[in-house]
């Protein structure tokens, strides 16, 4: 075997393969250590997806999660969204994972973080968008056969609401807002509900801050530093 051959089956570094498999890298710095996870193309649920599709797996992305906060070497979440969507469940259990992190979290929708997508924006303690990205806000929809019988629409019904409680708890957009852009007819070509862009998602409240990649860093370090100082005051 040649001496390229040999490099080319070393493995590759724990970091290296992260970031290949899931997406997700870890920074180290003198500021802290920032674990970063990438949410792209539709949140694959229980069933699978084709494999030309974009997907986020969510029995890939929950043990992560987990790892992350209970993690020493790990101070903070950076959440980088750029989806369509997808599974309604699966993205809500993301998205009540990282609501639940006590370590500091923050989002940045880079693109577009659609449907689905909304609850996973919101679900970190601070979250930013771009001027450029974009939400899609849209009644819960079911792809498939569906049963024409009053208890699948009460179904939906549910769902939906549990997605308007963890929005409005989570971010400061308004109920009646949030309901009104979800409902809204005359947008959406196949479709009701609206699509808003970057400053209108912060005016709304339902975003907190326009920025990029660098105001979300600096807010994460700054959330990092509050949380050592708040426990070196306890201590």
């Amino acid at each position: 075997m040649s001496e390229e051959e040999r490099g080319q089956e070393q493995p590759q570094a724990p970091d290296t393969q992260a970031l290949v498999d899931l997406g997700s890298s870890l920074i180290r710095t003198e500021k802290g250590s920032i674990y970063v996870l990438t949410i792209v193309g539709q949140i694959e649920g229980h069933q699978l997806l084709p494999p030309t599709s974009k997907s986020t797996k969510y029995e890939h992305v929950l043990p992560l999660l987990a790892m992350v906060e209970e993690s020493e070497d790990i101070d903070g979440l950076l959440v980088l969204l750029n989806n369509g969507g997808g599974d309604v469940e699966a993205g809500l259990a993301i998205a009540e994972l990282i609501a639940s992190m006590s370590k500091p979290t923050v989002s940045l929708v880079l693109g577009g973080s659609h449907s689905i997508g909304v609850p996973l924006a919101v679900a970190a303690k601070e979250s930013f968008i771009a001027p450029s990205g974009a939400m899609t806000i849209h009644p819960v929809r079911l792809n498939g056969l569906v049963i024409g019988v009053p208890q699948t629409f009460y179904y939906f019904e549910r769902i939906q609401e549990r997605i308007i409680q963890f929005v409005t708890a989570n971010s400061n957009i308004k109920r009646e807002a949030f309901t009104k852009l979800m409902l809204q007819t005359g947008e959406l070509a196949a479709d009701v509900g609206s699509v808003i862009y970057g400053e209108e998602a912060v005016e709304l409240g339902l975003i907190d801050h326009i920025g990029g990649l660098s105001d979300a860093l600096e807010c994460l370090h700054r959330l990092v530093r509050e949380r050592r100082e708040s426990s070196g005051e306890g201590a």
